[in-house]
């Protein structure tokens, strides 16, 4: 499949209902489960399924992106020959929100031109998913599609295969065309070409907001949800960090959560996800929470339906408590509490 497909992902999206957790970091490096970055799935299904080639299109606050991915050596996508690519989109086509806009395309026409490969996998960066690409090949070859779309539970999820030459004529034309994006093309009844829906089955979510954040990583707590997601079969990959084990103490209490590697527990978990490096201290309670990396959290709190952002101090004593719907973000870099005037 390597020599057939290329994978092409777009993380220009900036929803304005992630709030404050992307005042540092665009959609697709934003932090979940634990240990992982959203693009992380996409990308790894993308490796699994074989694809060498994978052209990412950031459009702002891509740095910490940048960091995360670096040559692409976790996804072993460091080659000669192919590889990771990262093609920034300029901002100056605002018309166009779409996933696979083709004026973002448009500045980097000379990677579709120089590919070898005969299709392009168009897909955003926010889908929390684990699917194997490799029968999307034979779907399209044995009912001639033009336009592939892949669906769930027969819902868009904003993902496209396309033969490269068709994608550039499509870029190229879009203003005889009046096309933007693919989504304008499946979406006009009265457009020549012939598309064909695939069906991704599984555990597949899409995170667009602070909500579908929180949902999404409390739904990952059931064991149903978390084995379709991770399996040894289709890894997901990350970033490799040397951390030491995590440490608990005597009276510590972990239930029905996930706890990644280097942090320290002292306090009681439930119902939550904590991240890399992250403390937590005596008597503290912490239920159906998300806390990212590095965070630290003092003596005799209590944490509820919160969502901590990384590198946060909350001081001694704290009580917050938010609702499934509306649960309590705490910015990045944020202190709380009596540390916050000492």
């Amino acid at each position: 499949m390597n020599k057939s497909m290329l994978g092409v992902i777009d993380a220009t999206t900036h929803p304005e209902a992630m709030g404050d957790l992307l005042n540092h970091r665009s959609l697709a490096a934003l932090p979940f489960a634990g240990r992982y970055r959203l693009i992380d799935f996409i990308l790894s299904n993308m490796v699994n399924s074989g694809i060498q080639s994978v052209a990412i299109f950031p459009k702002s606050q891509y740095r910490s992106l940048m960091d995360h991915l670096g040559s692409g050596k976790n996804w072993d996508l460091d080659r000669k020959r192919d590889g990771l690519f990262f093609f920034p989109s300029p901002n100056v086509d605002h018309e166009e929100e779409e996933i696979g806009a083709f004026s973002h395309f448009a500045h980097h026409l000379d990677y579709f031109y120089r590919s070898k490969q005969t299709y392009a996998l168009i897909s955003n960066c926010y889908t929390v998913f684990n699917m194997d690409f490799s029968p999307i090949l034979e779907r399209l070859e044995s009912h001639e599609c033009d336009i592939l779309e892949i669906c769930n539970q027969g819902k868009p999820v904003d993902m496209y295969v396309v033969p490269v030459s068709l994608l550039i004529d499509f870029v190229t034309n879009r203003k005889e065309t009046g096309y933007t994006s693919m989504r304008d093309i499946v979406n006009d009844d009265s457009h020549m070409y012939n598309v064909c829906r695939y069906e991704c089955s599984g555990y597949c979510e899409q995170i667009q907001s602070t909500t579908d954040l929180y949902r999404t990583s409390m739904e990952l707590l059931k064991k149903e949800n978390w084995s379709q997601l991770f399996n040894k079969f289709q890894p997901v990959y990350t970033k490799v960090k040397d951390e030491p084990p995590t440490k608990y103490t005597n009276r510590s209490a972990v239930r029905n959560s996930m706890i990644a590697n280097g942090a320290r527990i002292e306090g009681e978990i439930t119902d939550s996800i904590i991240s890399r490096a992250v403390r937590v201290g005596e008597n503290t309670e912490i239920k159906r929470s998300i806390i990212m990396q590095k965070s630290q959290v003092g003596r005799n709190c209590l944490l509820e339906h919160v969502i901590i952002d990384k590198d946060v101090i909350i001081g001694d004593g704290v009580t917050l408590r938010g609702t499934p719907d509306e649960p309590i973000v705490i910015r990045k870099g944020s202190i709380q509490g009596a540390l916050m005037n000492s």
